[in-house]
């Protein structure tokens, strides 16, 4: 089972070595085949924002100034559960400090989904 974890931290400017903590907790991660992919999210002010309704497609341009200081990263890790994403995510967040994670399952080819 694949996941995708967001996090949005409240440490903007973490030290040296709770950044070398998150690279190695990282790399073991990696090591193990649990992580599969990560990396930073822009903050919205950068990107737009689309809608489709009744056929219409509108897009908004950035910036948002209710969450343009966020910034948001994010992993996908593979796991065996939910709760071994759970998992994942608080080992996390203890090494990383106060903040949000959000745990989504994914569905593509790579899980055996089809399509059409």
């Amino acid at each position: 089972m694949r996941f995708l974890m967001t996090y949005v931290g409240k440490d903007k400017n973490p030290s040296p070595e709770k950044l070398a903590a998150i690279g190695k907790f990282g790399e073991e991660a990696t090591r193990a085949g649990i992580l599969l992919d990560t990396g930073g999210i822009l903050p919205i002010s950068l990107g737009a924002a689309a809608k489709l309704e009744n056929g219409k497609f509108t897009l908004i341009d950035g910036p948002f100034p209710e969450t343009k200081e966020m910034v948001v990263g994010y992993a996908i890790v593979q796991v065996r559960s939910r709760e071994e994403a759970i998992e994942q995510a608080r080992r996390f967040m203890m090494i990383a400090g106060d903040g949000e994670s959000e745990i989504r399952q994914l569905e593509g080819p790579a899980d055996g989904a089809t399509y059409g």
